[in-house]
């Protein structure tokens, strides 16, 4: 569990404490604000890109005379001279479009985001630590959009029906194989990397490009920063343990390192905890990024992290709830990214990169000794070329190489068992973007994939469609067939199965107009070759098969409102209905991490008068199904509905001369019961009742205190 709340300030410093500060809004011919607007001084790398508002603030230390541009696709790109001295600049910019693109219609069914990738993402990172009960924790935030779901004791993103392996995260296209911490059993895990990270985040629920694979339900697309403002150094102290952190910014260069130290043993003696904790979890982590700008538009990234944690409990048994076991981990991790982006003349834009996982598990359960150890990496290259103003054509493909082991000693045997396997997954996709028209838009992809360990290809076709309905408005539809490889739990012991695949068919409507969003989305999923058996990690190859099936379908509601100064609020609501038989269910049924209704409520309120953002999270879901062994029929039973009310607030003032931010927040202020499911004894007692556990929050409120200084 690691918590890059230290970062919140530096983003908040790099607006605050400029030398020379140059804003404005960015405009369209109408007065509409543009988002995503990319803004700079000619011949520099100092520059900013406009915010949901149009917005933009440059920090500089720039002097004389230069040239403020400002582009964006589908709109003619603008100059003025400016004389920079010390002061401040106020400076409005209104774009024109370019006639080709005169209010063109983006595509936007299954995509979260206010149009398309090269305009405005929904979340921006101040908008994923200012989100009450997220503790700046990027699944959390997405945990508040519709289309997903509320599993308390995961902390991971369930979409659409789907369960959490199904959603894959790419971080500037590479796919992250462990977005998340390790973890004790229910025990809600993090995401492993920082909101600040990224410049834009997009949540795709569902009909995503043939860019992406190995995902059946929905991809979590994160973009990397380009060159940091300014250089500046950190220090972090909280609740939950200590960090620092340092930027250093060159001409074309910039290197940032962190190190963080978490001990949650201090925060857990003030605030009872249900587990009962032998050793709290503590650990140490630290990042590198590398920045370096090599011409005009080339861009080399290097990101890495590493991370080392521990943790000691005591849990009910596996066989006999009643009774307990220590269950011990310890988990050792790092990742590296590497990219290159470039453009070529003025239609061309290539980009490629190549990343490595490594993560190390190792549980001591009552003496018996679990070792997983996963070494993945991948290469990836991509071109675009702009044929014009209205249609693009991308292409490429990437290699994808997995091993997975797993040993087992139990504490009576002298010798390990163990099992793995090594896969080398190859994929090529293309796919074109045609504006037929400033009303109509199509996207037509394909994309196809080669496992060589189950030795078994798909194809992957995959198209969408957006109508404009008006100035402010269109319809979207997306269709696509989407596959993913069995669980590594299962390749461990056969080789004798295919892909999982699924089918996604989307109707979207989206009204964008005065800083107000509406979203109203249908959807349906149809899922085949889902895999089987009758028990888990049982040696027998013929014990597992791809028959099992799954629909889910469903309707989501979004709607956000930043019209009013200083305040920001979103409301999504979603409605699904589905049923699996896979695994090992004994029949067809609705699984254990799905809420029929989920609802989520989020306000941001901004008071100058005392320099503090104050947030609040309302979240409720619908009671979610649970095995009962005593109940004949299966799957029928539900869990109490789900409600949760969260606060935060940051406030800004200074100490000994120094930019500092005081952030405090509850988690479920209310102290709400909360009940996530049920465990139960596999056999029963005496009487013939099965004995139970009630899975729970570790606590019924989280409260975190965090004191953030800029040196």
């Amino acid at each position: 569990m690691k918590f890059y709340l230290i970062l919140i300030f530096i983003a908040l410093f790099q607006f605050l404490s400029a030398q020379v500060e140059i804003s404005g809004k960015v405009t369209d011919r109408k007065g509409e604000p543009l988002v995503g607007v990319n803004i700079y001084f000619d011949g520099t790398y100092d520059g900013a890109t406009s915010d949901v508002e149009g917005d933009f603030k440059i920090l500089t230390s720039l002097t004389g005379k230069q040239v403020l541009i400002a582009s964006f696709v589908g709109y003619k790109t603008y100059k003025q001279e400016f004389d920079i001295k010390k002061t401040n600049i106020v400076n409005d910019i209104e774009l024109k479009e370019s006639s080709s693109s005169l209010g063109a219609v983006v595509i936007t069914a299954g995509s979260f985001e206010a149009s398309d990738e090269k305009k405005a993402v929904i979340f921006k990172p101040l908008d994923i630590v200012t989100t009450a009960g997220g503790l700046a924790d990027i699944p959390s935030a997405i945990n508040t959009l519709p289309g997903t779901q509320t599993v308390g004791e995961e902390g991971k993103l369930f979409v659409r029906g789907g369960d959490s392996y199904e959603t894959q995260t790419f971080i500037d296209g590479m796919i992250v194989d462990n977005p998340y911490e390790s973890t004790m059993p229910d025990i809600p895990s993090r995401g492993r990397f920082s909101p600040f990270l990224f410049k834009g985040t997009i949540f795709s629920s569902g009909g995503y490009s043939a860019e992406y694979g190995q995902a059946l339900s929905s991809a979590l697309i994160l973009q990397t920063n380009d060159l940091p403002t300014e250089s500046v150094t950190s220090l972090s102290f909280m609740s939950v343990g200590a960090g620092a952190a340092h930027t250093k910014k060159w001409d074309k260069t910039s290197l940032a390192l962190s190190a963080d130290y978490f001990n949650l043993g201090p925060y857990f003696a003030l605030i009872n905890q249900e587990f009962d904790w032998k050793e709290s979890p503590n650990g140490i982590g630290s990042t590198l990024t590398f920045r370096q700008k090599t011409d005009k538009d080339g861009m080399i990234k290097v990101y890495g992290q590493a991370g080392s944690g521990k943790s000691k409990l005591k849990y009910p048994g596996y066989y006999d709830v009643s009774s307990t076991n220590t269950v011990e981990l310890k988990d050792d991790n790092a990742y590296i990214n590497a990219t290159y982006r470039d453009m070529h003349g003025e239609k061309l834009i290539s980009n490629g990169g190549i990343s490595f996982t490594y993560n190390a598990d190792n549980f001591n359960v009552a003496g018996d000794k679990v070792k997983e150890n996963t070494m993945n990496s991948q290469l990836r290259y991509n071109m675009t070329y702009l044929l014009s103003d209205d249609i693009q054509i991308k292409f490429g493909g990437d290699l994808w190489t997995r091993n997975y082991s797993q040993g087992y000693k139990n504490q009576d045997l002298t010798v390990d068992v163990k099992s793995e396997f090594s896969d080398n997954i190859v994929s090529a996709f293309a796919e074109s973007e045609w504006k037929v028209s400033k009303h109509f838009a199509v996207r037509a992809g394909l994309r196809s994939e080669h496992s060589g360990y189950i030795n078994r290809s798909s194809l992957a076709p995959r198209v969408s469609l957006a109508y404009k309905t008006g100035d402010n408005s269109q319809v979207s539809f997306a269709y696509g067939n989407f596959y993913q490889s069995p669980q590594k739990n299962y390749l461990l012991f056969t080789d004798n199965l295919n892909f999982e695949s699924a089918k996604h068919f989307m109707l979207n409507y989206q009204l964008v107009k005065n800083k107000r969003t509406f979203r109203i989305e249908a959807y349906y999923k149809d899922y085949d070759r889902l895999v089987k058996y009758d028990s888990l990690y049982k040696p027998d190859p013929a014990s597992y098969n791809n028959n099992g099936t799954g629909y889910a379908r469903g309707i989501d509601l979004f709607w956000r409102d930043n019209s009013m100064n200083n305040i920001d609020y979103w409301i999504s609501y979603s409605y699904i209905d589905t049923e699996r038989n896979y695994q090992d269910f004994l029949s067809t049924a609705t699984p254990i991490f799905v809420s029929d209704h989920n609802l989520s409520v989020v306000y941001k309120h901004f008071i100058p008068k005392i320099a503090s953002q104050v947030g609040l999270t309302y979240k409720f879901a619908s009671g979610r199904p649970y095995y009962n062994p005593e109940n004949p029929e299966y799957l029928a039973d539900r869990t109490k509905t789900y409600n949760d009310l969260s606060f935060n607030i940051s406030y800004l003032t200074s100490l000994w001369d120094n930019f500092t931010i005081v952030y405090f927040s509850v988690g479920n202020i209310l102290g709400l019961e909360q009940t996530f499911g049920y465990r139960y004894s596999l056999n029963p007692d005496s009487s013939g009742n099965y004995e139970s556990y009630e899975i729970k929050p570790g606590a019924k409120r989280f409260v975190f205190l965090g004191v953030f200084i800029s040196i």
